[in-house]
């Protein structure tokens, strides 16, 4: 049997704009030139690669109701692909449904000029060798599916009363893959896509994505051995969910950093060789995405305030184009101490770059629960302060014989010296 080569990529969000500036000219904003230059490559891929099928796992956008400019930009690069005459499933993902009850999906435009060999997916269903161009093949299909798009009709069903609907939906697609499974031509290979979270799966910052808080998919509903691949789109962190077994669980996650949360990922597309019971799985390094850097920095000592910043920071040449976020965080009476303008000219090479000032109120110095101020001498009040501004103990022992000598000189004059107590 064929083997078929499946290239499989997901949240594309080609219209984020929330860096830099206007590309001046294409006029488009910077940002979305760095989105399609990822989805250029993933398209010269499919095409160079001669892919028997090209799967969106949805979210071609970041703004429900998009820009005609960024859906001409989109439907360039889908033309593409359909002029190459590769059989391409376009799904819908959560931000590809308009907010509007009853408004056209983003993408819905393909499926309404009838673009050849392009078919959106906007209802869950089961694709055959006749609806993917005689592949052989089947596809189950599941796209965004959320309280709202039941309401719209998208899907016949309804809660018992009483029931919570998550748990209703979980429960109905779960039934519908078990029956389409049941259906299926077991001698063909099976792909499962869906936009959707999957128990157990991990966002950026290694949040465990949990039955109850979404609509989610059990991960025994996605690693059923009868199917040959699943290809999922909607959290932005690349991963293999069933790693080493059958069938591999993909999120290929999003094709550019879309924000801080991001700035360690690298991107990915997949290149996957499908063949019954045995799949191949080929991660394809998006090679060029724009560099994010979040640094921090704790200042804990006042000295060379600027030189502690700058050592947080990558060298300079690593700056280059890159889009930069440092926070500071520092005791409030230190700043004068920040020269933003210093930090700023390191950083002049950098894309965009972002000085957060996190300035805290200092804590009252503790006493032991033992101890109370008419309780401390002089040297030992002093002591105490020099603990509350954070003077390094050379410094503060310097100060301290100082402190000690003062207070002698001037006991005299009626300040006591250590020891002494009134009387």
């Amino acid at each position: 049997m064929k083997n078929i080569k499946v290239l499989h990529f997901a949240d594309a969000h080609i219209d984020m704009v929330n860096f830099g500036r206007h590309d001046p000219q294409s006029g488009l904003p910077a940002r979305v030139l760095d989105f399609l230059k990822s989805l250029d490559t993933i398209v010269d891929c499919a095409i160079d690669e001669k892919t028997d099928l090209v799967i969106f796992a949805g979210d071609a956008y970041k703004n429900r109701t998009p820009a005609p400019t960024f859906q001409r930009e989109w439907g360039k690069r889908m033309m593409r692909l359909s002029k190459a005459g590769i059989p391409t499933l376009l799904l819908i993902g959560n931000h590809d449904v308009s907010p509007a009850t009853g408004r056209a999906l983003s993408i819905q435009e393909y499926d309404t000029l009838e673009v050849p060999h392009i078919r959106v997916i906007s209802r869950p269903c089961l694709l055959k060798p006749d609806d993917l161009e005689g592949l052989p093949l089947q596809v189950i299909a599941l796209p965004w599916i959320n309280r709202q798009t039941v309401a719209a009709g998208m899907l016949n069903t309804e809660a018992e009363p009483g029931k919570d609907p998550l748990e209703h939906l979980q429960e109905t697609f779960t039934e519908m893959v078990q029956q389409w499974l049941q259906e299926v031509d077991p001698t063909l290979p099976v792909i499962l896509t869906a936009h959707a979270s999957v128990e157990g799966a991990t966002y950026g910052g290694e949040r465990l994505v949990m039955l109850g808080q979404d609509f989610t998919l059990p991960g025994s509903l996605v690693r059923d051995s009868r199917i040959d691949y699943t290809a999922l789109g909607h959290i932005h962190k690349h991963q293999d969910l069933n790693s080493g077994s059958h069938p591999p669980v993909i999120y290929p996650g999003s094709i550019e950093r879309v924000d801080f949360g991001e700035a360690a990922d690298k991107k990915y597309f997949v290149l996957a060789t499908i063949n019954k019971g045995n799949t191949k799985v080929d991660w394809c390094e998006l090679k060029d995405v724009r560099p994010f850097y979040d640094r921090r920095v704790v200042l804990d000592i006042p000295d060379d305030v600027t030189g502690q910043m700058i050592a947080q920071l990558p060298a300079r040449e690593k700056l280059q184009g890159a889009i930069v976020r440092l926070t500071v965080e520092y005791p409030r009476d230190w700043e004068a101490l920040l020269d933003e303008t210093s930090i700023r000219e390191y950083a002049r090479d950098a894309f965009e770059f972002h000085f957060l000032r996190r300035p805290s109120s200092e804590d009252r110095v503790r006493l032991d629960s033992n101890l109370t101020i008419s309780s401390l001498s002089p040297v030992e009040l002093t002591q105490k302060y020099w603990e509350s501004i954070h003077t390094p103990p050379d410094e503060s022992e310097i100060l301290q014989q100082l402190a000690r000598e003062v207070i002698s000189e001037t006991a005299a004059g009626g300040i006591l010296t250590e020891g002494e107590t009134e009387s």
